[in-house]
């Protein structure tokens, strides 16, 4: 799983909108839609958010492991 489908199936298992996400980085739901479908490139800030803000690290959000571990403190 890539990035892209990694951030749509937290928010989608969290019963979150593309608009309130879009809010937690501080961008429109348009550009937050173009992450998850993958013509634009999300900044590394926004994915170090987006592990924060679903408490998982960074290695599983990109799609490097399949085990959830918390984001680190």
């Amino acid at each position: 799983m890539n990035y892209r489908e990694r951030i749509r199936a937290l928010r989608e298992d969290n019963d979150y909108t593309q608009t309130y996400i879009a809010s937690i980085l501080n961008v429109g739901q348009r550009t937050y839609a173009d992450y998850e479908l993958g013509k634009t490139r999300i900044p590394v800030e926004s994915l170090i958010r987006l592990a924060e803000f679903y408490n998982v690290d960074m290695n599983y959000i990109t799609g490097l492991n399949n085990t959830i571990t918390p984001f680190p403190k």
